[in-house]
């Protein structure tokens, strides 16, 4: 069968292989992939800043943003043939840490976890692949155009529980709530803001292509200015921040009402200097009771909040989002950014 492979750390190695078909284990489904998402990790996975293949092994199959249908499922699984199912990424480590232990394999402490698609464990970019009952998730059947978005969707799942878990050490009630970045984890997290009943905002720098429309069509509002002037004009309660620019992420965290929070999801480059006011952001995170937290990853709840919300939302507004749909054998113009780009997917058949 068909998969994307490449050899970790080796920039342009990626390339469509014939592998051997999976073989399921006994507690494993048996799925035919549909659509494998393309995000800025698989990108800089391809790019050969990092990556780490199956041990014993030269070369990785990639693709963690996963949507297929069930082959095989175990007698007395759950699941059953033609269930519309997406794989969780993350496996805790064999010697699990407190957190793996307590099923918060996305709080890892030891970093001994390991990811489909990305450490040591095959992804999801195969014509078909198993994965185990218990890191399976089933979908709505109204998501097989657009199932695709869970994976991306528990992460901002996992960041408003983190933000509402922080909110609860006192009296929260959030009214405004700002997105930075209208990439595909920023879209969602507005989504699932508005679906909170939020009055939601997104910044964003483009001023044309699908986004600004995206976000009028959720009833969110857009903005495209400065980020200091947009955060000072609204001074939300809450920020997620998915765009990973360093201005950015200090206009936010000095930017909120007091006892804001500021929830971190986008990754900043090293290697940018700017200058920063470290006594005032200090003095007002202090004086405010402001919090700031980072999040990446999503546990098994987190994915069954996603699935819940992608379910719930409307589904032409999630068939905007994906704005190309590329078969995995012409998998260079997948990796290749065009103009317009909100989120890209493999499809297989």
């Amino acid at each position: 069968m068909r998969a994307l492979t490449l050899t970790p750390l080796q920039k342009d190695s990626l390339a469509v292989a014939d592998v051997p078909e999976p073989e399921p284990g006994e507690g494993d489904l048996l799925v035919r992939a549909l659509l494998t998402g393309v995000c800025g990790t698989d990108h800089e996975i391809a790019a050969g800043e990092y990556g780490w293949a199956p041990p014993g092994r030269d070369r990785l199959v990639i693709g963690h943003e996963s949507l297929g249908r069930v082959i095989r499922a175990p007698g007395g699984s759950g699941f059953g043939e033609g269930d519309l199912v997406a794989g969780v990424v993350r496996r805790p480590d064999p010697e699990p840490c407190g957190a793996c232990a307590h099923g918060q394999f996305d709080m890892c402490r030891n970093g001994r976890y390991t990811e489909r698609g990305i450490k040591e464990l095959d992804g999801y970019a195969s014509d078909q692949w198993t994965v185990e009952t218990r890191y399976a998730v089933r979908l709505d059947p109204g998501l097989a155009e657009t199932g695709v978005l869970v994976e991306p969707t528990s992460v901002v799942a996992k960041a408003w529980d983190e933000v509402e878990r922080v909110g609860r050490r006192g009296w929260f009630e959030p009214r405004t709530v700002l997105v930075t970045g209208a990439g595909p984890i920023g879209l969602l997290a507005a989504l699932l803001g508005v679906q909170r009943g939020l009055d939601v905002h997104v910044l964003d720098r483009v001023t044309d292509g699908p986004k600004p429309g995206l976000v009028a069509d959720l009833g969110a509002v857009y903005h495209s200015g400065d980020a200091a002037g947009v955060v000072k004009a609204l001074r939300p309660d809450v920020v997620i921040e998915a765009t990973g620019v360093a201005s950015v992420v200090f206009a936010a965290m000095a930017g909120t009402a007091p006892y804001g929070i500021v929830c971190l999801t986008g990754v900043s480059s090293a290697g940018h200097t700017i200058t920063v006011d470290a006594g005032s952001l200090n003095r007002e995170i202090v004086l405010e009771n402001d919090v700031v937290i980072g999040s990446v990853n999503a546990n098994l709840g987190h994915y069954t909040a996603a699935a819940d919300a992608l379910a719930k939302a409307d589904p032409s507004w999630l068939g905007r989002l994906i704005t190309r749909r590329v078969p995995v054998e012409r998998f260079a113009e997948a990796f290749a950014a065009q103009p317009g780009d909100v989120k890209v997917v493999l499809t297989f058949g």
